[in-house]
């Protein structure tokens, strides 16, 4: 049996990756895939058995290296404002950067190929941020409802920042950045 070859797997996800964020999940092919990633359709079902493998995995692979860089540099006993500022600069950072990656993830959660299982298992991932976001209620800093619609609000300008930065191929300059998270922040804050 042949040995895994990296850089062709690597290939494999960013090709994944650039072809949903053209056409959507539903709208790739194997045969897709290995076209854009430049290896035999073969080649493609040696490492991944069929598409739902495919993205299952790669999926695994972003969510854990997103939330790594989500935490990166962040204090738990920081103040509230601080390690708020760091998750979410952290967040739009790496979400313009990696932006072909992030709207896969995004596609993929509100897809029927997650199951419950991993829904969960996102959900416990980010209890970093859910802990911060209660701290922020019980100290009175931001409003005291649901923390579903606290951090809809949150990510949600997280990702339209990234998105109309790629879209309308504008530089995120660290004042733009600024000027978003206290549009955030005023939008949170009680």
């Amino acid at each position: 049996m042949k040995p895994r070859d990296e850089n062709k797997i690597n290939q494999v996800y960013k090709a994944t990756a650039k072809l949903v964020k053209a056409y959507g999940l539903a709208g790739i092919t194997m045969q897709a895939v290995a076209k854009e990633a430049d290896i035999a359709t073969g080649t493609l079902y040696i490492y991944f058995k069929n598409k739902e493998a495919l993205i299952t995995h790669l999926f695994d692979v972003y969510i854990h290296k997103y939330v790594s860089a989500f935490f990166s540099n962040y204090d738990e006993t920081a103040p509230f404002k601080v390690g708020l500022h760091t998750i979410w600069m952290n967040i739009v950072q790496h979400r313009s950067t990696y932006f072909d990656e992030s709207i896969f993830i995004e596609q993929y959660i509100h897809s029927p190929f997650i199951d419950e299982d991993t829904r969960a298992g996102v959900k416990k991932m980010f209890d970093p941020l859910h802990k911060l976001i209660e701290r922020g209620k019980a100290e009175r800093l931001i409003k005291n409802i649901d923390i579903l619609w606290l951090m809809a609000f949150m990510i949600g300008s997280i990702n339209e920042v990234s998105k109309r930065a790629a879209y309308y191929n504008q530089q995120l300059t660290e004042e733009i950045l600024e000027q978003n998270f206290q549009m955030c922040w005023d939008g949170l804050k009680a």
